[in-house]
């Protein structure tokens, strides 16, 4: 079973973009994106999960990946698509 991706994002941000364009190729077709610019107090929420302040934000199931640059990494490391896969 795939894992649920979730990712906290704004609508003009381009790593969030970014993000996105490599989840899909990876064949993540459902991320449930919750927009701090629309909804300001997941912002908090966000922060409060995750220790950062800035977009994306990135969980794989309860697994928090970190941003685009860590989502990428993994990616390179070979460590994406079994995480995705739930592995």
């Amino acid at each position: 079973m795939a894992s649920q991706v979730t990712m906290y994002c704004t609508g003009v941000c381009p790593y969030c973009i970014r993000a996105e364009m490599l989840l899909k190729q990876r064949g993540v077709d459902d991320i449930a994106k919750i927009r701090i610019d629309l909804d300001p107090p997941q912002r908090a929420v966000m922060m409060e999960r995750t220790g950062r302040r800035t977009v994306p934000q990135i969980y794989i199931g309860d697994t928090h990946v970190g941003g685009y640059d860590d989502l990428a990494a993994l990616d390179r490391a070979g460590k994406l698509s079994p995480l995705l896969a739930g592995a």
